[in-house]
């Protein structure tokens, strides 16, 4: 039992579906509108690397959450026995992008101690991604 079916119990489960796809709607909406801020911002100031920044932060999970249904949807097919390496190599890569370029933003505004930190635990992070996807069956 998932937590939609806890805290929504009398609610069919078209309305449920219903329900959750107006939630990412709503939250694709919220994105958008930040996302335009921050370029307008940026572009405004003529910081183009920011803006590419802005860019790339808001593709790459849109992406990423795009090959992680396709490769769900794969995988509830063909019964969770078969594996698509060229979609799990996309979201890993999706994955290591991602975490290289929030860190690469957060690690320069600390202390030198915490930014080795921030570089060590995305590192940590790239690393077991790729163990969990390519080493273990």
């Amino acid at each position: 039992m998932n937590l939609l079916q806890i805290a929504l119990p009398s609610i069919h489960m078209a309305d449920r579906r219903q329900c959750s796809a107006m939630t990412t709607k709503l939250g694709l909406g919220a994105l958008a509108i930040n996302s335009a801020l921050a370029v307008y911002n940026s572009w405004s100031r003529g910081d183009a690397a920011s803006v590419a920044f802005v860019l790339v932060a808001d593709a790459a999970p849109l992406l990423l959450f795009f090959c992680l249904r396709k490769l769900e949807l794969e995988q509830a097919q063909a019964g969770g026995r078969r594996r698509n390496n060229i979609k799990v190599v996309a979201v890993w890569t999706l994955t290591t992008l991602l975490t290289a370029m929030f860190a690469s933003r957060v690690a320069p505004m600390m202390p030198p101690a915490v930014a080795a930190a921030v570089w060590i635990i995305a590192v940590a992070t790239i690393a077991g991604g790729f163990w969990a996807f390519f080493l273990v069956n």
